[in-house]
């Protein structure tokens, strides 16, 4: 399977007054077409800002990252995001905020397929009945549920997705996350390639098909692990496997690792016992 998305060297540093401060350090990471693969780590260690070089809305200070062959060099049509704070045009009710985005990469469509296109969404992510409904009026679940469904809608290649459910409580969360499975399987299935930044070792693993696990100060890539079930899976199903318990293990131990490391790196450079 060929790679949609090569991440190359990827060095980023900020300016902060006359200090700089690198976030990124030599990062590389080969995504295949289709991959659903999931950025984990502690804040601090670059996942958003890695993920807003790959969307071409920040340019590294060092590499390139490549779709297709081809160097990215600002935002294209062929990516759509999905940011923890939902995104929405207030001003602009549900359907009208997907149909949108669909305007924005499918010029040739006219306002009725537009805005039939918006409804046939709002359906998949069973909001049907709040297509007029104002983003203030709705939930925080069912404002990222119009997220979604307006990056779904816009059928882009590549789904970038920036701690989408960060914001919601565990039910919620759960509903979605399944909801993303499913609309992926169907809608996605051998075309898509889903990019998505958590923070959450339980969600990485139900989503992912592979994990890549980032360290902190400065962000690099610590380890990278395949998770190993078959597609479609059942939580309940997943959670009470001996492979799931070795696999969650392995990463809590990871991230211990990456903890222990950077309270011995703030030790050294501030000559202070990290607390």
């Amino acid at each position: 399977m060929e790679n949609k998305i090569e991440i190359k060297n990827i060095t980023k540093e900020f300016e902060e007054k006359k200090d700089s401060f690198r976030a990124l350090n030599n990062v590389s990471l080969n995504i295949k077409k289709g991959e659903f693969i999931s950025i984990l780590g502690p804040s601090g260690c670059g996942k958003s800002t890695l993920l807003s070089i790959v969307e071409g809305l920040s340019e590294p200070t060092q590499g390139e990252v490549l779709i297709d062959g081809k160097v990215v060099h600002g935002p294209g049509l062929d990516r759509a995001v999905v940011f923890q704070n939902y995104s929405l045009f207030p001003w602009m009710k549900a359907k009208r905020n997907i149909a949108y985005g669909i305007e924005q990469v499918d010029k040739q469509l006219s306002r009725k397929e537009r805005n039939q296109k918006a409804e046939d969404y709002l359906e998949k992510v069973k909001l049907s009945d709040y297509g007029n409904k104002y983003p203030l009026q709705l939930s925080g679940g069912q404002q990222q549920r119009v997220a979604i469904a307006r990056a779904l809608a816009m059928n882009t290649e590549i789904l970038l997705m920036d701690e989408p459910f960060g914001a919601l409580d565990p039910r919620t969360r759960h509903s979605l996350q399944k909801l993303l499975l499913k609309l992926w399987k169907s809608d996605f299935s051998g075309k898509k390639t889903v990019l998505f930044v958590t923070h959450d070792i339980d969600e990485a693993i139900y989503l992912s098909d592979r994990i890549v696990l980032m360290k902190p100060n400065p962000g690099e890539i610590y380890e990278i692990l395949d998770v190993p079930f078959a597609r479609p899976r059942k939580r309940d199903k997943i959670l009470l496997t001996d492979e799931y318990r070795s696999l969650k293990y392995k990463l809590t131990s990871l991230f211990r690792e990456i903890e222990d490391e950077t309270d011995k790196g703030v030790e050294k450079y501030t000559g202070k016992e990290a607390v």
